[in-house]
């Protein structure tokens, strides 16, 4: 076991505190702390504890829900960690995945990250395996707008959803300007534009992934919001959420469908680039043969005469026409006779 695995969990605790009718109770030390405190026989009103963990262990998160009897199917969730979104209740506590995502403008790139929440009638447990995004925000909303940390558990479970869609709208921001750019460089021939719209679909997917099972999330919340005693005003809330994931969801389809035409649109530029390119090429390569033909040519027509020099240049007693008196002559009328006849060979055949 790794050293870490042997400290405790409070190591891990970015804030714990117990609120009762929207104020600040207690911030215990301990996470046994905390549930005492939960479970006094003489307790007064309707304390819900508030505990934010980040990058626990296995041991530390198995430590807590020892404590709070967890369920081990979904501590099991929280410590293997890479879920998809999803709502699961397990006896009196619900067990909840979400997975917001953040734009990084200098790297142009969205980070995904993911939180568990273990809802209980009266606690919360957020186990955070990312550094980002912070749910320190969602704390000091709550602490602001006491009438919501009255409302109980649900309320803050209602806070995190909230939270997490909210902050995808910077994303789609994101995504969108990053999608403009590819369009100009699809047509600026940009070398590295295949592989840009390849990560960039992979990161709309992804988002999707986070995004669309939320809707089956809140959902399910709402059908059990009578049975376990949600208050009124969080289900309009969460029913807020529920249209803003819808407005999520239907500008990520757009993207794709864009990504995917916009690949489709770079093949075909591609392919017209390389197709002028081998134009080019047979171009280049028709006008070197026509030079060929023309040296050829050339070539062919000088060289009949030098035959024909040759052959009566041929230094032999015995040869015919060597002492005839129209020899040279003939000889001369030969030579351009012949030169004359391949060159309107040559003409007919438009080598020259």
């Amino acid at each position: 076991m790794r050293d870490e695995d042997e400290r405790p969990p409070e190591s891990t605790i970015v804030q714990s505190t117990i609120y009762d009718d929207g104020y600040t109770l207690a911030e215990p030390a301990s996470i046994r702390e905390t549930f005492e405190h939960l479970r006094k026989p003489d307790r007064r009103g309707n304390p819900v504890a508030w505990i934010g963990m980040t990058h626990p262990t296995a041991r530390q998160v198995q430590t807590v829900a020892e404590i709070f009897d967890l369920h081990p199917l979904a501590v099991e969730d929280a410590i293997v960690a890479h879920q998809r979104p999803k709502a699961e209740r397990y006896g009196g506590a619900l067990f909840v995945v979400l997975r917001p995502a953040t734009y990084d403008d200098t790297s142009e790139t969205v980070k995904f990250g993911e939180v568990h929440a273990f809802i209980g009638p009266d606690f919360v447990i957020t186990v955070r395996h990312t550094a980002q995004p912070e749910l320190g925000a969602v704390r000091h909303r709550f602490e602001k707008n006491r009438h919501l940390l009255e409302a109980g558990p649900q309320a803050i479970l209602y806070g995190l959803l909230d939270f997490v869609v909210d902050g995808y709208a910077p994303v789609l921001s994101g995504l969108e300007n990053d999608i403009d750019e590819i369009e100009t460089q699809v047509f600026e021939s940009d070398p590295n534009v295949s592989r840009r719209i390849y990560e960039l679909s992979q990161e709309v997917m992804e988002l999707q992934r986070a995004v669309k099972p939320l809707h089956r999330v809140l959902a399910d919340l709402e059908r059990g919001a009578e049975q376990y005693g949600t208050d009124p005003e969080i289900i309009a809330l969460m029913r807020d959420v529920f249209d803003h994931v819808t407005s999520v969801i239907e500008p990520s389809d757009g993207f794709r469908q864009s990504l995917s035409e916009i690949l489709q649109l770079n093949a075909i530029l591609v392919a017209q680039v390389q197709n002028d390119g081998m134009k080019r090429l047979a171009e280049v390569a028709n006008t070197q043969a026509d030079e060929v033909k023309k040296a050829s040519s050339w070539a062919a027509i000088l060289f009949a005469p030098t035959i024909v020099a040759g052959i009566y240049g041929m230094n032999f007693d015995k040869m015919p026409e060597l002492h005839w008196f129209f020899g040279y002559p003939f000889a001369l009328l030969l030579m351009a006779t012949v030169s004359t006849v391949m060159r309107l060979m040559f003409n007919l055949k438009d080598w020259l």
